[in-house]
């Protein structure tokens, strides 16, 4: 049986996990974890944990023994890049790939073994407004079943048409507004008063 474990977005580029990823690839699951523990590599602490969850998965999902795996996959693919810039000389600026990386964990059983039957229970859905007043039997009145839904907000009334002053078109809006400002006279920029 195949059990599963994923990490996405992880800060780190997705070449350095694959110098962790390819040592433990296909090892047992035990020493894959021993080895990851004394590896002098930053990213060996993350795949350690992700293969711990991994292993919890199995056990409490399926009711399967921890010492029964080894690393069947171990996928490190490129995330989405953080896009930075870096100040340099002379005023240019160079951009700067903050890499992420998305990992990737399949276990699979060395004997294949039976999970144990687990029953899961379903969570009792509470009944909306609407459906109640669906539900409610012949017998109730038409106005009692009105009565359950909650009144909606009164809709929002529409303002009466006020007559524009001016035309629609943009050539009579600037006719209208230019006699009411004082913006008669043309503003233009001159160098030295006169």
């Amino acid at each position: 049986m195949q059990v599963t474990a994923s990490l996405n977005n992880l800060r780190m580029a997705s070449r350095k996990v694959r110098l962790v990823a390819n040592l433990v690839k296909g090892m047992e699951a035990e020493k894959a974890k021993k080895q990851l523990q004394f590896m002098n590599k930053k990213a060996a602490a993350i795949v350690l944990k992700l293969l711990n969850s991994g292993l919890n998965n199995a056990k409490h999902n399926f009711s399967l023994n921890e010492d029964n795996f080894f690393i069947a996959r171990l996928d490190v693919e490129a995330g989405p890049s953080l896009k930075r810039w870096l100040p340099r000389a002379m005023g240019r600026a160079t951009p700067i790939l903050k890499r992420t990386c998305n990992i990737n964990l399949i276990l699979e059983e060395k004997t294949p073994s039976k999970p144990a039957t687990i029953q899961k229970k379903k969570p009792k859905a509470e009944k909306t407004e609407k459906e109640a007043v669906r539900e409610a039997p012949p017998s109730v009145e038409k106005e009692e079943r009105i009565s359950v839904v909650s009144e909606r907000p009164e809709e929002k009334r529409k303002q009466p048409f006020i007559a524009k002053p001016f035309g629609a078109s943009g050539q009579s809006k600037k006719r209208f507004f230019s006699r009411q400002t004082f913006g008669n006279i043309k503003k233009v920029f001159r160098r030295k008063s006169i």
